[in-house]
């Protein structure tokens, strides 16, 4: 069974030792269906003789903000919103006003008081981006690696299932 040379760089919770110089390491290099994965160093991962960064080309798709422009976005979104609260204290008012006129209009008759439904504003902040893990592959010697070790542990676990069927060396005299 073999898999791709290509990584996934995610965090992890609890520390182990790093595949190459085995000091404590959150970093984890995996596969996509974890089939493969070694704990290094952030320092390895800009050695191009461990790995190297795959660009997808996803970075150009990307829209970059920087903060001059989200802090005018959020401007504008305020304004809107004092806006929007202005217009509804206006006819809050109005509503009012009409209520009174009307009160005096009738001249003492009861009227079943007006209802002003107000709406909850509609907007919605847009989803949070899912977190995109950077790729990297690993340098060829380094994947070879891997895929010794791999098979090395496939071909150990299938002679240990294989063992008990074989028939046993014989324990009597040759005589």
């Amino acid at each position: 069974m073999s898999f791709t040379n290509l990584y996934y760089k995610r965090a992890t919770g609890t520390p182990k030792a790093c595949f190459v110089c085995y000091k404590p390491s959150n970093t984890v290099l995996a596969t996509i269906n974890t089939i493969d994965f070694l704990y290094t160093c952030d320092t390895h991962l800009t050695d191009p003789g461990f790995a190297t960064l795959v660009n997808d080309g996803e970075d150009a798709k990307k829209p970059v903000m920087d903060a001059d422009e989200i802090a005018r976005v959020k401007r504008e979104w305020e304004e809107q919103q004092k806006r929007k609260a202005e217009k509804e204290a206006a006819a809050k008012e109005k509503a009012k006003a009409e209520e009174a006129k009307d009160a005096k209009d009738t001249d003492g008759e009861a009227k079943p008081a007006k209802k002003t439904v107000t709406l909850p504003g509609t907007w919605t902040p847009p989803p949070a981006p899912t977190p995109t893990h950077q790729k990297y592959t690993l340098h060829r010697d380094m994947f070879s690696l891997r895929q010794s070790e791999h098979r090395r542990r496939r071909q150990t676990a299938q002679a240990k299932s294989l063992a008990p069927r074989l028939p046993g060396a014989p324990r009597g005299d040759l005589a």
